[in-house]
């Protein structure tokens, strides 16, 4: 079986694919989320999210066959608060997923009532659109401790083995106040050191991703870091192996920087 690789991606906003003037603005990321099918050449047994979207007191892991759907948005048209993203969910998968976590000594439940939020369903409605790969999510831990969710990466590791992708959805830019031109300059300082970051030695780049506070513009760009903590699972997952940003883009919302990463 093919080795899966890991990714961490900006999932953009809301429930953009189903919005045409979005979809436009985030046309190069949609190339990119389009694209990933064909850089892993198989198709995988399960996807694996961790999305900054879904967070508990531990690691929770979804665990419906059939998971609704959490439209965790506003301002947005009366029709996509009923879109439907129907993938099955991976039951046995999150029993395994249960598995490694408590091997790992890391705290966790099962969820069977957690439906997919649009970190989750945007993204894979571009990356499988015909909804027919099962699909599930693991929560990221409220107190976004870097080292936690790094262990819950490498926790995570030996599914991608086992057909299944990881993959980190948040966004490397994530202040929903200052988008448009006020975001430019503090995004593109973060941004430039988060492409050094991971491109570090891998012996050393989690080392560098644990200062994060300290980079430029680090809480501009994340008051909350809830959108970057799935970066760190997406790292923790492929520890020694290389990054390649599959997107980047300098002019999202309105004149922000932001990027997506493959590992492996």
């Amino acid at each position: 079986m093919t080795k899966m690789p890991t990714y961490f991606i900006s999932h953009g906003g809301g429930p953009w694919p189903w919005l045409p003037d979005m979809r436009k603005m985030l046309a190069t990321l949609e190339v990119s989320l389009a694209n990933m099918d064909k850089e892993i050449g198989v198709k995988p047994k399960a996807v694996l999210m961790v999305s900054g979207h879904w967070e508990e007191n531990d690691f929770a892991v979804m665990s419906s066959p059939a998971p609704g759907m959490v439209y965790d948005y506003g301002g947005f048209p009366a029709f996509t608060y009923s879109i439907k993203y129907a993938a099955p969910g991976a039951p046995a998968v999150a029993k395994r997923v249960e598995e490694l976590l408590k091997g790992a000594g890391l705290p966790t439940h099962m969820d069977a009532a957690r439906g997919f939020d649009h970190g989750v369903f945007a993204p894979m409605q571009v990356m499988y659109p015909d909804a027919d790969v099962p699909t599930l999510q693991v929560a990221i831990n409220h107190n976004y401790d870097p080292a936690a969710h790094f262990a819950l990466g490498r926790a995570l590791a030996p599914l991608r083995d086992e057909g299944v992708l990881i993959v980190g959805s948040g966004l490397s830019y994530h202040n929903l106040r200052l988008f448009g031109p006020a975001g430019r300059e503090p995004s593109a300082q973060f941004d430039a050191w988060l492409d050094k970051a991971v491109n570090a030695d891998p012996k050393t780049r989690v080392q560098e991703l644990l200062k994060w506070e300290q980079a430029p513009a680090a809480r501009i760009c994340h008051p909350r870091e809830d959108h970057l903590v799935p970066l760190f699972a997406a790292v923790g997952a492929a520890e020694n192996e290389k990054a390649t940003r599959v997107y980047h883009d300098t002019n999202v919302f309105g004149g922000v920087t932001a990027s997506s990463y493959r590992f492996g």
